[in-house]
């Protein structure tokens, strides 16, 4: 008797937590769907094993031994993409060896397709020698991919700029300003191939589909612009944490969870959350100025500073003489939080944030306004939509101690606070709405998992050319999103 075969993806993540997080979550659903789950990472910031017993994990050579990665260079990922070129391809050599040596009424996992994160852009080419069918995961808002590509065609409009421009509004990008770009700029000017590096990225090459972890009802006209331009079956399946059966860690760094404890004896409301994320350096003087902003607002705060977060420092060190003494109780000081825990505490009124997409949608998903520091790449991108657009959050222009506490005690106490409170709380609601049966996250996953499922169950035809994308009649009308 002849036995089905359970389909198996392939997920390839990038690296860093921000980008891991997602990937590993998106596994958790396809799981829950019934698909295998085969993980491809590489050996740097390896995810924990024990914390996903339902995939299979795959350590492919980075390159990176002795490369500094705590903040990658464009170097780094270009090596890091060759030289994991070579293990993948030979790892899904074998898989398919072994599917085709299996007997017929053998039950064995059939190969379906690669997922990857378009930061892993080397897949595209692996994919295309395999003729295998690839997706690409977008881990961050459409609004930022949007203003890269636009960007992207016509460079020569945004640079070089000049300082005085800085504040103006960046043109077809409102609500952006040239200070918001997404791009690295050096001497207020991006070099060639910064441009070439974030193309590739941005470049769906030979991938039959895209993956986004956003919502179509939030940002449902910048990807109607984006699928105008490449032309593939777009699946905005978000929140992925929370469309995600299972809660296990993602974290890469230990989470201290005496802060739930802590936070258990606090007022409802009442406490401001502080971390920066997985990736951020500051210098000590920035510190100082929070640590004095956080003090002198009078409001109870969990603060996260991670270990080698402050430039030159470690973390006692940096902080100012007395700050200690001065918030004693009221304050709460940890190296790694278990940030989707504490932001759903009752006690959590705010968040100080660099606004990430991942802790953005923790944080809209928990009704937790906040306020946006940013610093580089698509948080500059996400500040600005959060505080100009849906409003939901301040933007700190200027980490000074006075501004810093104006700033808190304004969300925390103010009546413009609780205007932005009644936004997230609405925003929150559209989403958990878009999650439902009826909602278009829920139909649109059933729409990924069916697309998937349709794949060829063999390695397909050969693919177009990186670069080429598919014309229409190969797009299944399900999956277009619909204005």
């Amino acid at each position: 008797m002849k036995v089905e075969r359970k389909q198996s993806v392939v997920l390839v993540p990038f690296l860093l937590q921000g980008h891991l997080t997602p990937m590993l979550q998106l596994g958790s659903i396809l799981h829950s769907q019934g698909f295998s789950v085969i993980v491809a990472h590489t050996e740097y910031n390896s995810p924990n094993y024990s914390n996903h017993p339902e995939f299979i994990f795959h350590s492919m050579d980075d390159g990176l031994k002795g490369i500094d990665m705590s903040f990658p260079s464009v170097k780094s990922i270009y090596r890091m993409n060759e030289s994991c070129k070579a293990p993948l391809r030979n790892y899904l050599v074998r898989m398919m060896e072994q599917e085709q040596e299996q007997e017929e009424d053998v039950q064995g996992d059939q190969l379906t397709c690669i997922i990857y994160d378009n930061n892993m852009f080397f897949v595209d080419d692996v994919a295309t020698q395999l003729r295998l069918p690839s997706i690409v995961l977008h881990t961050f808002s459409a609004a930022c991919m949007n203003s890269m590509v636009t960007i992207f065609q016509q460079p020569e409009k945004y640079f070089p700029l000049e300082d005085s421009q800085l504040l103006d509004p960046l043109p077809e990008l409102h609500p952006l300003r040239f200070k918001d770009v997404p791009i690295p700029a050096f001497n207020n000017t991006v070099a060639e191939h910064i441009l070439d590096f974030f193309r590739a990225m941005s470049d769906t090459g030979s991938s039959v589909a895209t993956i986004w972890n956003t919502m179509q009802d939030l940002e449902s006209s910048m990807l109607l612009r984006l699928q105008e331009r490449y032309k593939v079956p777009f699946f905005p399946i978000g929140p992925l944490h929370k469309m995600a059966p299972l809660a296990s860690s993602t974290s890469i760094l230990e989470e201290d969870n005496s802060c739930i404890e802590w936070l258990n004896r606090q007022a409802p409301n009442s406490v401001l959350y502080v971390s920066l994320g997985s990736l951020v350096r500051i210098d000590d003087k920035e510190l100082i100025e929070t640590a004095w902003g956080l003090a002198n607002s009078d409001q109870p705060f969990l603060w996260v500073i991670r270990p080698g977060s402050v430039s030159g420092f470690q973390c006692a060190e940096a902080l100012p003489d007395g700050f200690e003494k001065m918030v004693r109780e009221r304050g709460r000081i940890v190296k790694w939080a278990p940030q989707k825990q504490v932001l759903a505490h009752p006690a959590v009124a705010g968040f100080f944030t660099h606004c990430g997409w991942n802790s953005t949608l923790e944080s809209i998903c928990e009704q937790v306004p906040m306020i946006c520091r940013p610093f580089l790449a698509d948080q500059l991108v996400n500040a600005r939509y959060l505080s100009q657009i849906y409003k939901v959050g301040f933007e700190l222009e200027v980490m000074e101690r006075t501004v810093i506490e104006k700033t808190i005690r304004k969300l925390m106490l103010s009546e413009e606070g609780k205007d932005v409170k009644k936004r997230v709380v609405d925003m929150k609601q559209n989403i958990v709405a878009a999650m439902q049966i009826d909602g278009t996250s829920h139909k649109n996953l059933n729409n990924l998992v069916d697309f998937i499922s349709a794949l060829p169950s063999r390695p397909a035809p050969p693919t177009p050319v990186f670069g080429a994308i598919m014309s229409s009649n190969h797009i299944p009308s399900k999956c277009i999103i619909e204005s």
